[in-house]
């Protein structure tokens, strides 16, 4: 088992890097929208990065079930089931969940940004629920050893 302060310090590491990439697909969505870039181009560069978001998500959520962070695993659990129902809802013959011949179709871009925002939403609130269990875990106990009085030198 892992020291929480680690944990949470890998938690806030994953999570600001899906963060990150979250901000990349808004801008990748926000240029297909406006035709900056063709279909073609969109959609590889967002479906390279579909399998390595949802790895490290679930690879934050195996570490918090191996620390016993019980109620942060279930916080986590629909975010990874969101993610794996994406993945796998995803139409034979499609190249993957952003598939450029059907990205116009149906106002599919504005459906994609929606989900990327509401991710955004979510990897921002649990961010920072990571930082205040982190600075918790670093406050436990009595890190400045009030209780003993011998060693404290109040006199220069």
């Amino acid at each position: 088992m892992l020291p929480e302060t680690l944990v949470f310090a890998i938690a806030m590491l994953i999570t600001g890097a899906i963060l990150f990439l979250l901000i990349y697909f808004v801008i990748i969505l926000s240029d297909l929208e406006c035709d900056y870039l063709n279909a073609q181009q969109c959609c590889s560069k967002l479906n390279f990065w579909v399998v390595p978001k949802l790895s490290a998500h679930c690879f934050l959520a195996f570490v918090l079930l191996l620390n016993g962070s019980w109620i942060l695993f279930i916080a986590n659990a629909p975010m990874v089931v969101w993610l794996l129902y994406d993945l796998i809802k995803v139409p034979t013959g499609n190249l993957g969940i952003y598939d450029p011949a059907e990205i116009h179709n149906r106002g599919m871009v504005k459906r994609h940004l929606r989900d990327t925002m509401i991710g955004l939403g979510f990897y921002m609130i649990i961010f920072f629920v990571y930082l205040y269990c982190m600075i918790i875990a670093m406050l436990k106990g009595d890190p400045i050893r009030r209780h003993e009085e011998e060693d404290i030198i109040t006199e220069f």
